[in-house]
Order: structure tokens, then C-alpha cells, then sequence
């Protein structure tokens, strides 16, 4: 069993900054690619940010510059740090996890957490 939780979401203002934090646990071989994915009210979810074993990552053109994905591969958790807070950021943030479940496996199982709400508004 597999486990992916977020936190750090919240209130915040325009222009402010908030971290976004997701931890994996459970049993596994390894993690590849890791991503940040947001829904706002009546919009499909879309992906924000990834980031893959090896480091690149990749970014929603509405949030290069402003947010930067970043991994502690020692602690299995990747973060999203959004600067410059916009209302139009406000949304459900999960957390993708693609999961390689044993050493032999050969493919990666996809798992998500339950979410964390950012709103962004004065």
C-alpha cells in the first residue's frame, strides 16, 4: 500500500507565498516522477509541476517564474514553493506519485493524494 499526503495549503494574499508539502510512505522499490497537479471550481485538473528522478522538471506556462518544484529523494517528498500569488492560482492542489512497486516491476503505478486547498484572495 501506497500512501501520498499533502499539506501546506491555505489562505493566503496576493503576492504572497505559500510551500506545498507531500510525503510518500508504504512499501515500493522506487519513485520516478513526481508532479503537482491543481483543480479549480468547474475546471479540469491540470498539471502545475514535475519533476523526474533524475531532476528535470516542468512547468504549466501560467506558473514559470512564480512556483519551483524541487525533491528530497532521501525523504521521499517533493514540495512546491508558489512566490507572487495569484487569484487565478486558487485551486485544489494534489500530489502525483508514479511508484515502481518492486524491483522487477516494469512499469509504474500512478497514485494521488487527497488534496490540499489554496485560495488566494485579499
Amino acid at each position: 500500500q501506497v500512501q501520498v499526503v499533502e499539506s501546506g495549503g491555505g489562505l493566503v494574499q496576493p503576492g504572497g507565498s505559500l510551500r506545498l508539502s507531500c510525503a510518500t510512505s508504504g512499501r515500493f522499490f522506487s519513485i520516478n516522477a513526481m508532479g503537482w497537479y491543481r483543480q479549480a471550481p468547474g475546471k479540469q485538473r491540470e498539471l502545475v509541476a514535475s519533476s523526474t528522478s533524475g531532476g528535470n522538471t516542468n512547468y504549466v506556462d501560467s506558473v514559470k517564474g512564480r512556483f519551483t518544484i524541487y525533491r528530497d529523494n532521501a525523504k521521499k517528498m517533493v514540495y512546491l514553493q508558489m512566490n507572487s500569488l495569484k487569484p487565478e492560482d486558487t485551486a485544489v492542489y494534489y500530489c502525483n506519485a508514479g511508484v515502481k512497486l518492486y524491483y522487477n516491476s516494469n512499469y509504474y503505478s500512478t497514485y494521488w493524494g487527497q488534496g490540499t486547498q489554496v485560495t488566494v484572495s485579499s
